[in-house]
């Protein structure tokens, strides 16, 4: 009876401290996030409340005064943030850092992309390019050019604000479209028209990280610094681990 007594009063206690955590993070580490909040709900009590978008929106935001808890950022952006006084520097802990990968509509051939001179075939092959504006779109843009291609595919590329819109496009296509972009946001489309190729060729390989922070605006900073906490434990990262980011 004690021990019961015991739960119920813990319990109690628990949901008095409950708090609602605001989150805008970037949409690669989406996957993680999602059982990350159950993990935080089930040991801390608190409820996450979470907003995605790209890094170039999220920062657009943050310009036009947006406040939340807890900033989920790519390490330049979070910088630069806690240089404007936005963010809290001393809570900076790292997520983990997602690779981009390749995808062609589910039905099409998949071409080879095992290595840096197939890669460009294949793009010098495709009716079209599907790539996004944001971090790993920006390296793909470089990458491109570096590879001697850019200009060529320039006629036949489109490019989204996010990588949900990539992959919409792709799996609406009707030639031979390659789209690429975050692993993490390729992966939940799979059963929905994508076929994933491949991650992009080692040497070439961009892995995008991501640091979460408390904001210095925050409504709820006790309880942002407490998930914070949370993540950076081996419970929080082998959630991120399982969701495919290391």
């Amino acid at each position: 009876m004690r021990n019961f007594l015991f739960v119920i009063a813990a319990s109690a206690a628990l949901n008095a401290m409950a708090a609602e955590v605001r989150v805008l993070s970037g949409g690669a580490v989406e996957s993680g996030m999602h059982p990350f909040a159950e993990l935080v709900k089930r040991n801390l009590g608190h409820d996450l409340k979470i907003a995605f978008n790209t890094t170039p929106q999220i920062m657009k935001r943050l310009a036009a005064g947006e406040s939340y808890d807890i900033l989920i950022l790519p390490p330049a952006s979070i910088e630069q943030a806690a240089k404007e006084g936005k963010v809290a520097a001393d809570t900076r802990v790292a997520v983990g850092r997602v690779g981009a990968g390749v995808v062609v509509r589910s039905g099409v051939t998949p071409p080879n992309v095992s290595t840096v001179d197939a890669l460009k075939q294949a793009l010098l092959a495709a009716d079209s390019v599907v790539y996004n504006t944001a971090s790993s779109g920006i390296y793909l843009h470089n990458l491109f050019e570096k590879m001697g291609v850019l200009d060529q595919i320039k006629g036949k590329t489109t490019r989204y604000a996010d990588a949900g819109a990539v992959m919409e496009h792709v799996i609406k296509g009707k030639g031979n479209e390659i789209g690429f972009g975050p692993i993490t946001e390729i992966k939940p489309h799979v059963s929905k028209g994508l076929t994933f190729v491949g991650p992009l060729p080692a040497e070439v390989q961009n892995y995008t990280s991501y640091e979460a922070a408390v904001m210095s605006s925050a409504a709820a900073a006790d309880a942002a610094r407490a998930v914070l906490r949370e993540l950076a434990s081996p419970a929080g990262k082998a959630v991120f681990a399982a969701a495919g980011i290391e």
